[in-house]
């Protein structure tokens, strides 16, 4: 089925950001990881289209959005998207960081959220425990060198290969994909600029109140990512209400990319049963 794309810039504050909306329906909005950009959602537009709209956007600083400049709120980066687009309520989908900016978001404007979908996400406030990621420091020390390929090489292993395997041993026209969405972002030093230290964080953050969240949601993840990811989900699935949790076995950080018929089908069971 051939699907019809709208794709556009909103003026937010000082900059663009970029988005494409296909499909008619209930408002479904897909937030991208933090290292790559909405490019991300490839596998899952003609799917989902076929019963929603679907909203992608680039957050500041990554794709064809413009750079960011200062330290950013991505949930209120979320609700100018959602105003500029005269969107009262979403299903909303969130990976990484995103995933912590939608769960932030149903916190803060709970009657905006039809339902919640974190993918390898963390509540804000969640302390990690244990070692940090392999290379986690060389990939700082890259980027404030200035050697911006090997910073996003080491991202792309550290994330997409995930923590047991080779670049080898995953898909490589897909690791090609990963690495060129977030070389852009590399580049424009994205993270350290804007997300290192993010304007206005929940107060108190998401970890302490996830009970309160009431919205049906599904929790995923890749059995490949960190393990401080799986704690994560699983202490999602125990707290809020009537969660549903689902791991991907041969995925790391973006199991929609890597396991994308099984995340599609997942993600449609999930939202046939909010009807």
């Amino acid at each position: 089925m051939l699907m019809n794309t709208q794709t556009n810039t909103i003026t937010i504050a000082d900059g663009q950001i970029h988005y494409e909306v296909t499909g008619q329906g209930t408002p479904l909005i897909l937030c991208h990881a933090g290292f790559v950009d909405s490019q991300m959602w490839n596998p899952q537009i003609d799917v989902l289209a076929q019963d929603y709209q679907v909203i992608r956007y680039d957050l500041r600083g990554y794709g064809q959005s413009s750079p960011a400049t200062q330290p950013m709120s991505r949930r209120h980066e979320l609700l100018a998207v959602m105003e500029a687009l005269d969107i009262d309520k979403a299903i909303l989908v969130g990976c990484s960081i995103s995933g912590t900016t939608v769960i932030d978001f149903a916190l803060d404007y709970p009657e905006k959220v039809i339902a919640l979908i974190p993918v390898a996400a963390t509540p804000s406030g969640f302390e990690l425990q244990g070692e940090p990621p392999a290379h986690i420091y060389e990939m700082f020390g890259a980027l404030q060198q200035g050697d911006f390929e090997t910073a996003s090489e080491l991202q792309t292993r550290i994330w997409f290969d995930g923590m047991t395997r080779t670049p080898e041993q995953v898909d490589a026209a897909l690791r090609q994909q990963v690495k060129g969405m977030n070389l852009n972002a590399v580049q424009r030093n994205t993270f350290l600029i804007a997300d290192a230290e993010p304007l206005n964080p929940l107060d108190p953050p998401a970890i302490t109140r996830l009970s309160e969240i009431d919205v049906p949601t599904l929790i995923i993840a890749g059995a490949l990512d960190h393990p401080e990811i799986m704690r994560s989900a699983t202490i999602m699935r125990d707290t809020i209400a009537n969660a549903q949790m689902h791991i991907l076995e041969q995925s790391a950080h973006l199991p929609n990319m890597e396991q994308a018929d099984d995340f599609n089908r997942i993600v449609s069971d999930f939202l046939r049963g909010l009807s």
